[in-house]
């Protein structure tokens, strides 16, 4: 059985906005976050297969969708988000209907946490370890390069940026913070990759010098486990990459002090999160004293 509908109430595409056919199998629906989580194809130009949440404002769909459903749509990709329109949706009922979504799996460290010592490699092939930087307020993210939705890992490296670009206005915060993004696609994203990606990121292309602000790589399994820590599923399947987004702020003592999940959090929120925790640290320092 197939059902279709014409698209009520969509979302004002700019003339800019480009448009791909997607196919793929539902693995979770979310009606009140108006989401679903679908295992699509190779989007052949534009992204490998994923499985991974989408936008979709069709209200009849949400009655009719359900895990394991065949569909097919319009996945418009414009400025600053994306969304689904046009749904074809496909009801085979030998389809399995208690598909879990891989992103519910996922976990996170305790607040007070101590971080592991992960061994990572920068944009200059420079070894990496997480202990390296006790004594500074961390914040890290993880993206890969080649991911091309807007409200993914772009916007990570955006909200970094942002934040980046509000401590290089405090000398005296700035020296006492430092910015990590993790790549979860090592297999391309190589030091010479994260190089140009990093310069590009933050704008000052050959004049940045990557002092305050590392992109990494590392080994698969290492890479994995990092992950995995900080609550952000991802795993490889064949030609298919699932992932989800987590950030996390680790303070100077090296202890988990808080994590975003999502796209969601704001960086000035994130910036006065730093500054609390630097001032929490400056009062525990004189406490000891």
């Amino acid at each position: 059985m197939s059902l279709a509908c014409n698209r009520q109430q969509q979302p004002e595409a700019t003339t800019q906005a480009k448009r791909y056919d997607l196919k793929g199998k539902v693995v979770s629906v979310d009606k009140e976050k108006k989401e679903v989580t679908i295992a699509h194809e190779e989007i052949k130009g534009y992204m490998p297969a994923m499985t991974m949440p989408f936008k979709l404002k069709d209200e009849w769909a949400f009655d009719v969708l359900a895990p394991g459903s065949r569909v097919g749509a319009t996945l418009v990709v414009d400025a600053n988000s994306f969304w689904l329109e046009g749904i074809a949706i496909s009801m085979t009922m030998d389809e399995p209907t208690g598909l879990k979504n891989p992103m519910d799996a996922a976990t996170k460290p305790k607040i007070g946490d101590e971080v592991p010592d992960f061994s990572l490699i920068n944009q200059d092939g420079k070894p990496v370890k997480l202990h390296q930087y006790r004594g500074k307020a961390l914040l890290l993210t993880f993206i890969y390069t080649r991911c091309p939705l807007p409200e993914y890992c772009t916007l990570m490296s955006n909200n970094l940026n942002e934040v980046n670009k509000a401590l290089e206005g405090s000398t005296n915060i700035q020296a006492r913070t430092h910015l990590l993004s993790i790549t979860i696609d090592p297999a391309y994203d190589t030091p010479k990759v994260l190089r140009s990606y990093g310069a590009s990121t933050t704008g000052k292309f050959a004049q940045e010098n990557f002092a305050h602000w590392d992109f990494v790589t590392g080994k698969p399994e290492e890479i994995k486990r990092t992950a995995e820590y900080f609550g952000l599923t991802y795993f490889e399947e064949k030609d298919q990459i699932t992932h989800s987004l987590r950030t996390a702020l680790i303070a100077p003592d090296g202890k988990v002090h808080k994590v975003y999940p999502g796209n969601e959090w704001n960086p000035a929120d994130v910036v006065k999160d730093i500054q609390s925790l630097l001032g929490d640290s400056d009062q525990k320092a004189q406490e000891k004293k």
